[in-house]
């Protein structure tokens, strides 16, 4: 972040946005689908990225978010995920945001809108989109998810420019 000496909330966000949206460019790059996330702590660390890893087992449920969800579970402690932010290139979908809340992850950015992406992928067999809100998922927890988002949309979108017309 070296362009920005002192980033405000907005600038951090959008920076760490941009930064799931290289890991989304990444997955694509390696076959998957265009998903990112990245998960940052209080201190602004990165401490995990993950792309989507629907190839080459064609698992439908190896979203970026949810394997992002599950390794920082499994290896970080809990105090360090309630005050982190999850940065994802999509609005995670019902089971990534009940991934995102099981493992305690205390905030969320995210840049394209789950109805949005469903828009721009039709009814493809790769991705038959839930049009669910992530915040209605975490609306029905018994712990508050902080949920900033959509962001940076219209660059969120172009990452899947081409992608699900093949």
């Amino acid at each position: 972040m070296s362009d920005v000496s002192h980033p405000g909330p907005l600038e951090l966000d959008q920076y760490f946005l941009r930064r799931s949206f290289e890991v989304a460019r990444r997955a694509l790059t390696h076959g998957n689908h265009p998903f990112g996330a990245i998960l940052v702590d209080q201190n602004h660390n990165v401490l995990i990225e993950a792309e989507n890893g629907y190839m080459p087992a064609h698992d439908g449920t190896a979203h970026a978010e949810r394997l992002l969800a599950t390794q920082a579970c499994t290896t970080l402690d809990a105090g360090i995920l309630k005050h982190a932010t999850l940065y994802s290139s999509a609005e995670p979908c019902a089971m990534c945001a009940g991934a995102i809340y099981w493992a305690g992850i205390g905030r969320l950015v995210y840049g394209l809108s789950e109805h949005r992406l469903r828009a721009v992928t039709g009814n493809h067999p790769e991705n038959p989109t839930l049009d669910l809100p992530c915040r209605e998922v975490f609306r029905s927890g018994q712990r508050a998810t902080e949920v900033v988002g959509p962001l940076l949309e219209d660059e969120a979108e172009a990452l899947h420019a081409g992608v699900w017309h093949k």
